[in-house]
């Protein structure tokens, strides 16, 4: 199977980005950064991940350092991370399976933001 088109992105963002290893925002998180991504942890709640720099939120993380930005967070969190997104002019999206819903597709696709719906984890694993 070939690899996804968006694996050549190397500049990936994780919202919702967690430091207990059981949790999908870990497992994104390290996946990413062993497979070579330049890996940019995004949560409010801690200052790295495992020595990874972490920021608050989106709008902290400078300019043009973001290709995609993976959500593992609550559609009522995600929708905000998504405003941000498109205050930031970031224009692909990874929804994670639990992060969808319609406004944040309605919305993402009247800001001609590009979506993708799948567990990355599955895709580095191809």
């Amino acid at each position: 199977m070939n690899k996804h088109p968006w694996l050549q992105y190397k500049n990936w963002a994780v919202v919702g980005a967690s430091t207990k290893h059981y949790r999908y925002g870990y497992k994104i998180v390290k996946e990413l950064e062993e497979a070579g991504y330049n890996t940019l942890p995004i949560t409010p709640k801690y200052r790295n991940i495992d020595g990874i720099k972490a920021y608050t939120d989106i709008s902290h993380v400078e300019e043009g350092l973001i290709d995609v930005v993976n959500f593992v967070v609550n559609p009522s969190i995600g929708i905000h991370v998504l405003k941000e997104c498109i205050r930031k002019g970031i224009t692909r999206i990874w929804l994670q399976p639990g992060t969808v819903s319609e406004e944040i597709l309605a919305m993402a696709k009247s800001h001609n933001i590009e979506v993708v719906e799948g567990c990355i984890l599955v895709v580095l694993s191809w």
